[in-house]
């Protein structure tokens, strides 16, 4: 090669290597609160960008979804089937307001309700609360053995499982319509819509294992702070679950709402 002809061929890239710097010196912390009609109020913190210039941290973080276990809010491990959503609706300082979003079950549960030789009914319905929220609710149930049965299936005939079906949604109709989401997560929470719905299909076919499976909030009213300062008030009461297991060898008839076997 002749002298002189590669002249950037000795230097660097322009600027040089940049100098890494750690992400989270860029984040802070915030503080989840929960409603208050969960026993568990500090439910955990998030992170987020602190504010630069137009980009707000406290923007960000209105509509973000957490997941948590219900038995960590209710301080209840017999609760541990299910999973509550919660959406952050307010910033204040450093505390972000919660507000009930959806409910699920783990699938563990589920599968352990599955079994061959049964038959599984599922419903859903779609109501509207009396403060605005449109709610959808899904139930399964599964058919049982009769006690004095030889035969090993249990298996229902469509016309009776029509019949059931008709009655998990009335049941849902009218719990969904007769009270605001409050009183709806109350009653979701303490889990006595299934034992009611076993209760009026036993007459059509004995059925087992009732569960309002899955809540998803479809449509939310108009953000209000008043409202929300109900969901976060301090005089609320907790929602009735029964009381948490003590020892291993307890029974499982002092789980008292615990929504079904373990």
């Amino acid at each position: 090669m002749a002298v002189g002809k590669n002249k950037n061929l000795g230097k660097g890239k322009k600027g040089g290597r940049k100098k890494i710097v750690d992400p989270f010196l860029k984040k802070e912390w915030y503080k989840l609160v929960a409603p208050s009609i969960f026993a568990q109020k500090d439910c955990g913190r998030t992170l987020i960008t602190k504010t630069q210039g137009t980009k707000i941290a406290s923007e960000y973080l209105k509509g973000r979804v957490i997941e948590i276990s219900l038995a960590d809010l209710q301080k209840n491990e017999a609760l541990a089937h299910r999973k509550i959503k919660l959406c952050i609706e307010d910033v204040q300082g450093y505390n972000c307001l919660l507000n009930f979003h959806g409910m699920d079950m783990t699938r563990d549960k589920l599968c352990s309700l599955i079994r061959k030789k049964q038959s599984i009914i599922e419903a859903n319905v779609d109501c509207r609360t009396s403060d605005g929220y449109i709610v959808r609710m899904f139930c399964i149930a599964f058919t049982k053995q009769q006690a004095t049965q030889i035969k090993s299936t249990c298996y229902a005939k469509s016309a009776q499982i029509r019949s059931i079906r008709a009655k998990m949604v009335s049941t849902m109709q009218e719990l969904g319509t007769k009270g605001d989401l409050k009183t709806l997560v109350k009653e979701l929470i303490s889990d006595h819509i299934g034992e009611q719905i076993v209760k009026q299909a036993s007459s059509i076919f004995p059925i087992k294992d009732c569960f309002i499976r899955k809540v998803k909030v479809l449509k939310k009213p108009k953000f209000d702070v008043t409202e929300l300062m109900e969901w976060h008030s301090a005089d609320e009461k907790t929602a009735d679950t029964g009381k948490p297991i003590e020892g291993a060898d307890t029974k499982e008839e002092t789980l008292a709402g615990s929504g079904g076997r373990l």
